[in-house]
């Protein structure tokens, strides 16, 4: 009896210290662990020139997190033709300088936004019980200085897309864009920008924060070529061979994070984002993101799911390793 119990007190001590092990890896350095994932995606008309498009999402910004800001400033190396941002930039009141400084050069570049609920409302402490098993009730913190931070990227040519439908030049290329509100929040009024985007145009691109099903499905019904999302953080905590638990939404767990075909004509990219909930600064097999996508004509061979598995550390001054 002694023995067993000597064994059962040894596997105790030893699940306990792989979890705390665990978990120190995971809030104390995958969390900034910043990364850079590449894909090249064939959506853009025939014959045309490859499009770089830098996607950014979730940065979930703290007014000290110093790191993320040069990070993230640092990606205009990259010379990106154009920006994208599917919203959760704040997390803070006092965040909007933060953010501004992080975005510095890649506001002076074409872009375009909308916005998650986190630049309305700050976060607040949840069960995480909650995402396994979801609920439509809202938790919601103090509100957020988003018309600030909307004032600041549209002073600097950022497009809008929040319930609007645009057209653009990126390099002398045309872009049909348009975009819903959170549709987490259920505030998409997708009949707003309901239709056929310009058949002319390079790209067409659908932008929301939250990828919801019935959102992905009236953008392929319109014949997007592209949607682009965040929200999800890739599943924020992922089991190596089994991938995301859960995307705090109605997306699949498979497309939590990368590119993915939606119907027969539309793809979707999911970016996993760059920041956490301050209440769960935790990540694991899943480090923060930013993607720089390659976009090429549809009669290029390409293999997305492939190219968008490729991470890899960013060292600004020396590109991508």
């Amino acid at each position: 009896m002694n023995d067993t119990v000597r064994t059962l007190g040894r596997l105790a001590l030893g699940t306990t210290a792989l979890g705390a092990a665990t978990l120190a890896y995971a809030a104390g350095f995958e969390r900034t662990h910043w990364t850079l994932r590449q894909a090249t995606l064939p959506v853009l008309a025939e014959g045309a020139r490859p499009l770089r498009v830098l996607h950014l999402s979730d940065l979930h910004m703290l007014p000290g997190q110093k790191s993320k800001q040069r990070w993230v400033a640092a990606l205009d190396e990259l010379n990106p033709d154009l920006v994208i941002n599917t919203g959760d930039n704040l997390a803070h009141k006092q965040a909007v300088p933060a953010v501004v400084r992080a975005l510095g050069p890649l506001l002076n570049r074409p872009g375009a936004f909308v916005f998650g609920s986190n630049d309305y409302f700050a976060p607040k402490p949840k069960n995480p019980a909650r995402y396994l098993f979801p609920s439509n009730k809202r938790i919601h913190g103090i509100p957020l200085p988003w018309r600030d931070l909307r004032a600041a990227f549209l002073e600097r040519g950022w497009h809008d897309l929040t319930h609007t439908r645009t057209l653009f030049t990126v390099d002398g290329r045309t872009i049909a864009a348009a975009g819903v509100d959170d549709p987490h929040l259920k505030r998409d009024r997708y009949d707003d920008i309901a239709g056929k985007p310009d058949r002319q145009a390079t790209l067409r691109l659908g932008v929301t924060h939250s990828p919801e099903p019935r959102v992905l499905d009236r953008f392929a019904e319109d014949g997007y070529d592209l949607v682009m999302a965040g929200h999800t953080h890739g599943g924020q905590l992922r089991i190596p061979g089994y991938g995301a638990i859960v995307t705090n939404c109605q997306l699949d767990r498979s497309r939590a994070r990368g590119a993915s075909r939606w119907g027969a004509h539309t793809w979707l990219h999911v970016s996993a984002g760059l920041g956490t909930s301050p209440y769960a600064p935790v990540r694991f097999a899943c480090p923060p993101e930013a993607s720089l996508l390659t976009l090429v004509p549809r009669t290029t061979s390409a293999d997305p799911a492939a190219e968008a598995s490729r991470g890899a550390r960013f060292n600004p001054g020396a590109g991508v390793r």
